[in-house]
C-alpha cells in the first residue's frame, strides 16, 4: 500500500496533445476471442500525444523539462540506441523549448540517415557514436564528459537517463494512468488488464504506481522487448522507490504488483522474426493501428498469442498501451517480403 497524501506534482511543461484517445480494436477482439470468450481489446493511443508520433516519452519528458528548466539549465544530454525514440522525442522537444540536445548514442553509423536517427538530425541535435561494449561499460563517465563539455562552453546541461525512465520521468505514468482510467469509466468499463511494452522500465513503473495510487484493482503486464523479467521486476522497483525518495510518498514495496511477461522478446533487443512483422501487418490492416518491431510490435504480437492460449478468457476489458515507436518501423521494410 502507499500511504496516502494529496500528490504534489513537479514543475512541468505542456507538451503532449492530451488527452490521448482511447479506442475499440472489435475487429481483433472478434479474431482472436476463443471458444471459452476473452476480452473486449481496447487500445489507448498514446502514439498520438504529438511532436512527431513520440508517444510514452512525451509524457514523461513534460516533466523531464519542467524540472531541467526549474533548475535554470539549457541543454538536455540523454542517450540511447541509434534509433531511439526517446533520443528522437528529447531532440524534439529541446528544439520546441529552444535547448540544446546532446544524443549519446549506440552503435556505429554510416551511409543516409533513416528513420529516429534523421528526425534527430532534422532537429539540430548533436549526435555522438559509441560501439556498444564502451557505451554499456561508460555511459557515466560519457553524461560526465558531455556535461562538462558543456559546461566550459557556458551552458548548464541536465542528464536524463535512458527513456526517462527514473522517479521524475514516471510521474508521466503516473498521470497518465490517472487519463486511462477516466477514459475507461466515460466509456462505462472498469479494466482488468493494462498492457504495454517494456524496454526501460518507466511506463511500467508509471502505470503500476498509478494503479495502485488510485486504487485500481487492474494488473499492470510489461511484455519486455529485452534483457529478462527479473531484470524488470528489480528497475520498475528503482523506479517507484526512486519516486518515493524524490516525493516525499511512502511505498510498501511488498505491496506492488509487479507483472512481467518476457516470453516474446526473440533473439534480442531491436531484433524482431517474422511472425512479430506479421502481427503488425495485421493491426495496420484490420484495425489501421501502426506498430513498431522494437516495442510496440513485439508485446502485441506476445498479447495475440497469449489471447490465443486462453490468458485473458476471464476477462471484460483489456487495455493496451500504445506507446509509439513507428518511425521504428521504416528502417526494417526488408522484413516485410512477405507484402509483395
Amino acid at each position: 500500500m502507499v500511504t496516502q497524501k494529496p500528490l504534489s506534482y513537479p514543475p512541468r511543461v505542456n507538451l503532449a496533445h492530451l488527452p490521448t484517445p482511447l479506442q475499440p480494436l472489435d475487429r481483433i477482439t472478434e479474431k482472436f476471442s476463443t471458444p471459452h470468450g476473452g476480452p473486449r481489446i481496447w487500445v489507448k493511443r498514446d502514439d498520438l500525444t504529438e511532436t512527431a508520433m513520440s508517444g510514452n516519452k512525451l509524457r514523461k519528458l513534460e516533466f523531464v523539462a519542467g524540472e531541467a528548466r526549474a533548475q535554470g539549465c539549457d541543454t538536455l544530454i540523454t542517450c540511447g540506441g541509434v534509433q531511439s525514440n526517446h533520443c528522437r522525442t528529447t531532440a524534439l522537444v529541446g528544439a520546441r523549448l529552444g535547448m540544446r540536445v546532446q544524443l549519446i548514442l549506440r552503435g556505429e553509423f554510416e551511409g543516409i540517415p533513416d528513420g529516429n536517427l534523421l528526425v534527430d538530425q532534422l532537429a539540430g541535435a548533436a549526435t555522438a557514436f559509441y560501439p556498444p561494449r564502451e557505451y554499456f561499460s561508460d555511459l557515466e563517465k560519457l553524461f560526465e564528459h558531455w556535461r562538462d563539455f558543456y559546461a566550459e562552453r557556458g551552458h548548464k546541461a541536465f542528464c536524463i537517463p535512458t527513456g526517462a525512465s527514473d522517479g521524475l520521468g514516471i510521474w508521466g505514468y503516473i498521470a497518465g494512468s490517472e487519463e486511462l482510467l477516466a477514459n475507461c469509466r466515460d466509456r462505462g468499463f472498469v479494466p482488468e488488464h493494462i498492457v504495454c511494452a517494456t524496454g526501460s522500465g518507466g511506463t511500467q513503473a508509471g502505470l503500476t504506481l498509478g494503479c495502485q495510487l488510485l486504487g485500481s484493482t487492474a494488473r499492470v503486464t510489461g511484455y519486455a522487448v529485452c534483457d529478462n523479467a527479473e531484470y524488470f521486476q528489480q528497475k520498475v522497483r528503482e523506479d517507484i522507490r526512486h519516486w518515493s525518495s524524490l516525493s516525499g510518498n511512502a511505498v510498501d514495496e511488498s505491496a506492488l504488483s509487479i507483472n512481467v511477461n518476457a516470453d516474446y522478446i526473440g533473439p534480442g533487443y531491436a531484433i524482431a522474426e517474422e511472425p512479430v512483422y506479421r502481427a503488425i501487418a495485421e493491426a495496420a490492416s484490420l484495425e489501421g493501428l501502426l506498430l513498431d518491431p522494437v516495442y510496440t510490435g513485439k508485446a502485441f504480437y506476445g498479447l495475440l498469442q497469449e489471447l490465443h492460449k486462453g490468458t485473458y478468457r476471464d476477462c471484460q476489458n483489456l487495455v493496451f498501451v500504445h506507446t509509439g515507436g513507428q518511425f521504428g518501423l521504416f528502417p526494417h521494410r526488408e522484413n516485410f517480403p512477405f507484402l509483395l
